[in-house]
């Protein structure tokens, strides 16, 4: 098995409509020291943002039932809640990185955890003053996955 980096006690709000996936997910997620939110859907995620402003990160599948979808809850989660740091999954869907909010990583589903666990660590360590952009793949098996990296000039990481 995998090690993983401990981390500082963050809160981190899964939005995801698979009760199996959304229960393993927040399960391994508090196993590694986070405090998880869960939501089945993008609307339930939006009120969870609303009311609790300790969330840090956003861990959203893209396709869900609802009035909006993955990509429109880390739209609005990028512009009303700004230092919140975004993850999107998706089995089915590959979007562009153009569709998706600046500083937003888009990880492929099936993942392994340690590719999920380095995207939530990437994107956890972004500034929120958003740094000098470039486009990077991140997150798929099969050659073609999306994401943006930033250019740091004051950032190492180590893994």
């Amino acid at each position: 098995m995998a090690e993983f980096a401990p981390v500082r006690p963050a809160t981190i709000l899964v939005v995801e409509d698979d009760a199996l996936v959304q229960q393993d997910l927040a399960s391994w997620l508090a196993d590694l020291g986070l405090t998880v939110l869960t939501a089945n859907n993008a609307d339930e995620g939006h009120s969870l943002l609303d009311t609790h402003a300790e969330i840090e990160l956003l861990l959203t599948d893209i396709r869900m039932p609802g009035s909006m979808d993955g990509v429109g809850l880390a739209h609005h989660a990028a512009g009303r809640w700004p230092p919140v740091k975004i993850t999107v999954l998706s089995g089915a869907l590959r979007p562009e990185i153009s569709v998706l909010p600046p500083d937003c990583i888009f990880v492929a589903k099936p993942f392994q955890r340690q590719e999920l666990w380095h995207a939530l660590f990437e994107v956890a360590a972004r500034s929120t003053s958003r740094a000098i952009g470039r486009r990077h793949n991140v997150g798929g098996r099969d050659g073609s996955s999306y994401g943006i990296v930033l250019d740091y000039r004051h950032l190492v990481v180590d893994d």
